[in-house]
């Protein structure tokens, strides 16, 4: 048999999930507590990251203009090294850095102890939020209720289309556009009927399911993979070890449990990640620093390689790499958790000038289209994220409510309406306590609005807060 050389040309798709695009969306979900952990987790396992023991008072973040012009990789060691927490808070601040240590002792004491306890985000109260904001009309936001009733703790959904359809009053066809709708909510593969729809979801999310070997390897080869049975896999598809594991890599990174992380009722412990308090006729905006290390690259980076073999000059720059991502990662997420906040007192002033009855109509797509980001990274950085303000500690997605139309054409927030509810009913005769339709009267006479009996009893639902009847002390 002859042999012979040739050339040939093959076009192939690679999947490209950078490990700092996984970090960057990974910080986003931490709460500040998550964040401190996985900050000192990360010191113990990289050499190369330290925590400053010294402030350099004249270093600034350098521009976007400046990293497109020098080095890539000179640029991210520089960051990293010269990066101190200061600067960094003091970039992300309302006010001068010199009157930083006397404002964040103030901030303290909008947050006393008693106040930092809250309950833990259920799955289900995560998603009805979600729902309330979206765009869905309300017969769909009827039906999505009902999805949302029928899943697992786990975030599977527990009951078929058609059983969906008859307690909705619904088509199957209806109840599948709206449930194609919650797959793709916070946590993305919510919903889903196994784990294989679960996984593939979240491909088509990352737009990976272009790829038709990976959307195979989901669908028909996950007990393979679990049993490392390669060989099989490597025949049929026609690609190297080296190939199947970047499909692992993929598959690793997706979450066949989307709602593992929900579900408990024990009260977590709050420490706000953010305080914005009333300085003159302005708001101040400060980032709680409290406890996060000051991170920078360890003078060991800048070590002369040439006499180091090839596997140590590997580990040696993937080390300094996940180093530097590390840092400009927490970078970018403070960044993006200011200006969403920022957004949020702008949009929201008027609760921040007089409290809750003020609250008006927000849904994500308003932050998301005033700061140029997406909704889904607001929706991801105002999650367990909570802010210290004059009037108690809320979490971020407090301040997204849906609208009640007023009679002289404006709106007012489902929250103000629900705050207003609870004051009533405070201030109400236990021996006879207001109804329902008592309250819609009321409300319509402090807001100029009308709301039915039954809106009125699902905010008072939402409040927990039980009916009349019950509520009525015999004396």
């Amino acid at each position: 048999m002859a042999l012979d050389l040739r050339q040939n040309l093959k076009q192939t798709q690679q999947l490209v999930m950078t490990p700092q695009l996984q970090q960057a969306i990974k910080l986003l979900h931490l709460s500040r507590l998550e964040l401190v952990d996985t900050i000192n987790k990360e010191m113990l396992e990289n050499p190369f990251l330290e925590e400053s023991s010294s402030y350099d008072e004249g270093f600034e973040f350098p521009t976007e203009s400046r990293k497109d012009s020098e080095d890539s990789e000179a640029y991210d060691r520089e960051l990293a090294r010269d990066a101190s927490w200061e600067d960094y808070l003091g970039e992300f601040a309302s006010t001068p850095k010199s009157s930083q240590t006397r404002e964040i002792d103030n901030g303290e004491e909008l947050s006393p102890i008693e106040a930092r306890y809250a309950a833990k985000p259920s799955l289900e109260g995560h998603l009805l939020w979600q729902l309330r904001l979206s765009t869905l009309t309300d017969r769909q936001k009827d039906i999505g209720e009902v999805i949302i009733g029928n899943l697992a703790s786990t975030g599977y959904l527990e009951a078929s289309v058609d059983d969906l359809a008859s307690m909705a009053d619904a088509t199957p066809d209806e109840v599948t556009e709206v449930l194609e709708h919650i797959q793709l909510m916070d946590p993305v593969g919510v919903a889903a009927r196994d784990a294989k729809e679960c996984l593939l979801i979240q491909l088509k999310n990352l737009n990976y399911d272009r790829d038709p070997i990976l959307v195979d390897l989901i669908k028909y080869h996950l007990e393979d993979l679990e049993a490392n049975r390669y060989k099989p896999i490597l025949r049929k598809f026609k690609i190297d070890m080296e190939d199947l594991q970047e499909y692992l890599e993929v598959i690793r990174s997706l979450d066949p449990l989307p709602g593992s992380a929900y579900g408990s009722d024990e009260p977590a412990y709050v420490s706000p990640d953010i305080f914005v308090y009333k300085n003159g006729d302005d708001f101040v905006i400060m980032l709680n620093d409290q406890d996060l290390p000051q991170l920078a690259l360890s003078p060991m980076a800048d070590m002369d390689l040439s006499r180091a073999s090839d596997p140590e000059k590997e580990y040696f720059n993937e080390r300094v790499r996940s180093a530097s991502w590390l840092i400009k990662s927490l970078y970018q997420r403070q960044r993006t958790l200011y200006r969403v906040t920022e957004s949020i007192v702008r949009h929201q002033r008027g609760f921040f000038e007089h409290g809750v009855t003020h609250l008006q109509p927000l849904i994500l797509k308003d932050i998301a289209d005033d700061i140029g980001m997406h909704e889904s990274t607001i929706s991801r950085i105002t999650t367990n994220k909570y802010v210290a303000t004059p009037y108690g500690v809320f979490e971020l997605k407090f301040f997204f409510n849906s609208g009640l139309g007023l009679a002289d054409g404006s709106q007012v927030g489902s929250e103000s309406v629900k705050a207003l509810i609870k004051k009533f009913i405070s201030e109400e005769d236990p021996k006879n306590p207001l109804s329902d339709e008592r309250i819609g009267e009321m409300l319509k006479d402090e807001l100029k609005v009308t709301i039915a009996r039954r809106t009125v009893a699902k905010y008072r639902s939402a409040l927990d807060i039980p009916s009349s009847s019950r509520r009525k002390k015999h004396l």
